[in-house]
C-alpha cells in the first residue's frame, strides 16, 4: 500500500513518476484522481487498465494555470471566459473543441476535450512539477464509490498505482460539475461541486441534457455509477425487513422507527456543502458493515442537492 504523505519532496517524486509514464493517485478538492501524463497515450492507457474503465468513456485533463487552456482548445467565447475567470481553480469542468495535441485516447475519439483546473494545492503543485496536463478520473475501480480519502484509493487500486499522495479528506466530496459549449449554448452534462444556480448567476440560463446520447464526451453520463458493493435503494417502507441487516443514510435526522443495524448522517445541521463532502465517505463506512441493504433518504434537488441526488440515483440504478 504505497500511501505517501503529500509534501514538497513526495510531490516532486510523484511528478517524476508522471514524467516516466506512471500512475499517481492525488487529492483534489472534489475526489482523489488517478493521474497520468495527459499527452502520453501509453500512460493514459494504464488508467483505463487499472480502473477497468471502458475505452468509450473520456477523461478530464487537469491543468495548473488558466493560460494552459489555449494549448488544448482554441475556442474563444465570452461566456466561457467569464466562467473560467470566476470559477477556476474550482470544481468546474469545461467540454470544448480540442486541438490536435490532445491524444484521442483521452477524448475517446471525440472532437471535444474536458478540461479543469483543480482547487487543491497538492494537485496544482503536482501538475506544475510534472510540466504536463494530467489526465485523471476518480481513483477507484470503474463504477464503484468515489474515493475522498487516500485509504479509499488503496482499498480499490492497491498496487496498481505507483504512488498514492495523501492530502487528507477532500473538501467538496463530489466530482466536478461538467458543462459543454455547443453552438454557443452552455449545457449542463453532470451536476457536481459547483451548483447550476451559481453558474446561471454568472452567465444566465443554461440548458440541461446530453447532446449525443450514443457517445459520451465527458465522464458522468452513464446510467449507473458511484455504486457500493452492497445493494443501495432509496428509502421506502416496503424495503424494511427486520430479518435483514439494513443500514440507513439520512440527510440530517432519523425520523423512522426501525432497528437499523447502522445509521449515518450527511449533515446534522442540514448544510448541503457538508452533506456533499460526507456523501462518499459515509457510503464507504456503510459498505464496511456487511449489510444486506443500504437505504438512502432523498433530498431536495437544488444547489448541491442536485449533485448528491445524481450520485445516489446512479448508484441505485445498478441494483434495479
Amino acid at each position: 500500500m504505497n500511501i505517501t504523505k503529500a509534501d514538497s519532496e513526495s510531490i516532486q517524486r510523484a511528478a517524476e513518476i508522471i514524467k516516466r509514464g506512471g500512475l499517481v493517485a492525488f487529492p483534489t478538492e472534489t475526489v482523489y484522481g488517478l493521474g497520468a501524463d495527459g499527452l502520453n497515450p501509453i500512460a493514459v492507457a494504464k488508467i483505463f487498465e487499472a480502473k477497468k474503465r471502458p475505452a468509450f468513456n473520456p477523461l478530464i485533463l487537469h491543468i495548473a494555470d488558466k493560460s494552459w487552456l489555449k494549448r488544448f482548445s482554441g475556442i474563444e467565447n465570452e461566456k466561457v471566459e467569464r466562467l473560467i475567470n470566476k470559477f477556476w481553480p474550482g470544481p468546474l469542468t469545461l467540454v470544448l473543441p480540442k486541438t490536435e495535441i490532445v491524444p484521442d485516447i483521452v477524448t475517446s475519439g471525440n472532437t471535444t476535450v474536458a478540461v479543469r483546473m483543480p482547487d487543491h494545492p497538492v494537485a496544482l503543485q503536482l501538475i506544475e512539477a510534472s510540466e504536463t496536463p494530467i489526465a485523471a478520473p476518480s481513483a477507484n475501480k470503474f463504477g464503484h464509490l468515489s474515493p475522498t480519502e487516500a485509504s479509499h484509493v488503496a482499498k480499490y487500486l492497491g498496487d496498481k498505482v505507483d504512488m498514492i499522495l495523501d492530502g487528507g479528506k477532500c473538501s467538496v466530496g463530489v466530482e466536478s460539475t461538467i458543462i459543454q459549449l455547443h453552438e454557443n449554448e452552455i449545457y449542463l452534462l453532470r451536476p457536481g461541486g459547483l451548483s447550476k444556480e451559481e453558474i446561471e448567476k454568472e452567465i444566465g440560463g443554461i440548458k440541461t441534457g446530453i447532446i449525443d446520447q450514443d457517445k459520451p464526451n465527458s465522464p458522468g453520463q452513464l446510467p449507473f455509477h458511484y455504486s457500493p458493493q452492497t445493494p443501495l435503494k432509496f428509502f421506502h417502507k416496503k424495503f424494511l425487513d427486520e430479518n435483514k441487516k439494513i443500514g440507513m443514510l439520512f440527510f440530517k435526522e432519523n425520523k423512522i422507527n426501525f432497528p437499523f443495524v447502522e445509521t449515518k448522517f450527511l449533515s446534522p445541521s442540514g448544510d448541503l456543502r457538508e452533506a456533499a463532502a460526507n456523501l462518499f465517505s459515509q457510503l464507504h463506512e456503510l459498505e464496511k458493515e456487511n449489510l444486506d441493504l443500504i437505504l438512502v433518504e432523498t433530498i431536495e434537488e437544488k444547489g448541491l442537492g442536485r449533485a448528491i441526488m445524481d450520485r445516489l440515483r446512479k448508484a441505485s440504478n445498478k441494483f434495479l
